[in-house]
This record gives C-alpha cells, sequence and structure tokens, in this order.
C-alpha cells in the first residue's frame, strides 16, 4: 500500500533543552503529536478534519543520538495503517541523515462531538493512501 509521508520541521527552543546541555527526551513526545495532528490536518478534507479529533493510544520512542539548540531537525511521518478507529504511524526525527529517533504510535480517531471513536472509512483513508496505476 503506497501511503504519503509529511516533513515537519522542528524549531528546538531554549526552554527544551535539559541540564544535560540537550533536548529534554520529554519533548520528543510533544514534536511527534504536533508532527501527527499537522499531517491530519494537511491530508484529510476540511470536514473530517472538522467533525474528527484524535487522542494518542501508545507511543514507543527508541532515542538514537541527542539534539542540541542549534541543530536543523525534521519529523518525517509515514501512517502506517488503519483500522476501524485507529491509525498507527511511524515518525523519524531527523538532524540531516541522522536519525535522532524513531517513535511508533497509535491514535484513536474521535468525533468531536461526542468524543467517542469514530471509524475512518475508505472515503478519508484514501487521502493517506492513494492508488497507483
Amino acid at each position: 500500500m503506497n501511503t504519503l509521508s509529511h516533513l515537519f520541521p522542528i524549531k528546538i527552543l531554549p526552554e527544551d533543552i535539559d541540564f544535560m546541555g540537550h533536548v529534554n527526551n520529554s519533548r520528543y513526545l510533544n514534536w511527534v503529536q504536533e508532527a501527527v495532528l499537522e499531517h491530519w490536518r494537511n491530508l484529510a478534507p476540511p470536514e473530517a478534519v472538522a467533525q474528527r479529533a484524535w487522542v494518542a493510544l501508545k507511543h514507543e520512542i527508541t532515542y538514537r543520538k541527542p539534539a542540541f539548540l542549534e541543530d536543523v531537525v525534521v519529523a518525517n511521518v509515514v501512517l502506517e495503517s488503519i483500522h476501524g478507529a485507529r491509525a498507527f504511524y511511524e515518525t523519524v526525527i531527523k538532524r540531516g541523515e541522522e536519525v535522532l529517533a524513531e517513535v511508533k504510535s497509535s491514535w484513536c480517531c474521535i468525533d468531536a462531538e461526542t468524543l467517542r471513536p469514530a471509524r475512518i472509512g475508505a472515503d478519508i483513508s484514501a487521502y493517506f493512501f492513494p492508488k497507483t496505476d
């Protein structure tokens, strides 16, 4: 299945730096959340974005190398699959070609009004997994 990735530029702020002089591990979680939600907003049709929201169910982060204040960092977000109301993402955070962290995450799509799980139908998933001929 072909999927569209999304590049999310990350701005490292002075408050991201911990006592060891590099980005605090907790910031990576914020970056992943921001990147995944931007991926949804950029690719989903506007009516789906207005009617649905996302809650994180699980994040599994593998840290490879530290990031520092002056680094140019980008998150590459890939939606791997959708099952009912669940979406499974992989996000790779890089500095140039260096992998800083790899994140596997699962999310639940919810109805923005009722806050109950909302299935992602084929009509919406087609925006993320375009058919190739």
